[in-house]
């Protein structure tokens, strides 16, 4: 009789576990497929362990307002902008967005009203939320001189988040940089065609990614030589008219020219609002992610955004999805149901 007890038991257990796997996991097994039960779950279930989720979001700006906001309504714990969202953002393997400003003690205000810097503790909160890749290329990097700058890029590098788009010298700041998850290759590169020139790194000079129109087709031959040493390229493009709900002819002609010559996704930010999300060819362009956490509060379509959700699955995306993303009156994102 205990033979019989437990029989019935593991049959039971072992029924409960492949419903766990199936339902959970909303994957379908078809009987057509010829294959055995066991064979076809041993196979979605690699296909799960294959799966790699890679989230982006647009411009992030830790000073000014939102300070105000992580000191008086935070009571200064910084992790305060990200507390609406941390969780949703921690499901993803690589969380990706524009970095808009030095976080730095040191440098000078170059004189613009619009300068931002952060208190090196808004690190807490980028960890907190997950961030492991950041865009250094945009108008706002070089806001406390090349100081600050460097040392942005060392308080990043001192806690495990990686950048793109600015280095100590030119080959840095345009090198392609690599995150390898689950055995694929992510590539990220970025780059930014406003302000000066003089913000460009230099073969003995920080700086970033700086380019401009006559350079397209110098950045197509660089994308056809970094596509061959991974899986799927992801380029940032820091440009575009503030504001504007539409992309300009150079955020259009850089986009496709990018996807033409062999990246897969291709991430705006500047406009400060969500810009249109395009399908081309075999990639995908979003041209403005919009705001992500910011005190643009003049407006409501400053105060929103866009989650861009990248999904691969043994090394080729296969979905790209976006959420709406909505920032509350203390400068909190979070998403829209």
């Amino acid at each position: 009789m205990k033979k019989i007890y437990s029989l019935i038991i593991l049959t039971g257990l072992g029924f409960f576990i492949i419903s766990f796997i199936l339902f959970s996991e909303e994957i379908t097994i078809n009987p057509e497929d010829g294959l055995s039960l066991e064979t076809q779950i041993r196979e979605l279930r690699k296909k799960q362990d294959s799966k790699i989720i890679i989230y982006a979001v647009g411009d992030i700006m830790l000073d000014r307002g939102v300070e105000h906001m992580i000191i008086t309504k935070g009571e200064g714990d910084f992790k305060f902008p990200f507390i609406k969202i941390a969780q949703d953002l921690r499901k993803a393997d690589i969380l990706f967005g524009n970095l808009e400003g030095p976080i730095a003690e040191n440098g000078v205000k170059v004189g613009s009203i619009y300068s931002f810097r952060s208190d090196p503790k808004v690190i807490e909160g980028l960890n907190y939320a997950g961030f492991n890749m950041l865009s250094l290329a945009n108008n706002h990097m070089l806001d406390y001189t090349r100081t600050a700058l460097e040392e942005t890029m060392k308080n990043l590098k001192d806690n495990q988040i990686d950048y793109v788009g600015a280095g100590l010298n030119e080959t840095e700041a345009f090198s392609l940089k690599i995150k390898e998850t689950k055995g694929i290759k992510i590539g990220f590169l970025a780059y930014t065609d406003l302000g000066l020139s003089t913000w460009r790194a230099r073969e003995k000079e920080s700086g970033m990614a700086w380019i401009e129109e006559n350079e397209i087709d110098k950045i197509r031959q660089n994308i056809e030589e970094q596509k061959k040493k991974i899986d799927v390229l992801i380029v940032s493009l820091h440009s575009g008219e503030e504001y504007q709900n539409y992309p300009n002819a150079f955020q259009e002609k850089f986009a496709r020219t990018c996807i033409d010559a062999g990246a897969d996704i291709i991430l705006g930010h500047h406009p400060h609002v969500v810009q249109k999300t395009e399908e081309y060819k075999n990639g995908w362009i979003i041209y403005s992610l919009g705001n992500f956490v910011f005190d643009q509060f003049f407006s409501s379509e400053t105060m929103k955004g866009v989650l861009l959700e990248i999904i691969i699955i043994n090394g080729k995306i296969e979905e790209v999805n976006t959420k709406e993303i909505a920032i509350s009156e203390f400068y909190q994102p979070y998403l829209v149901e």
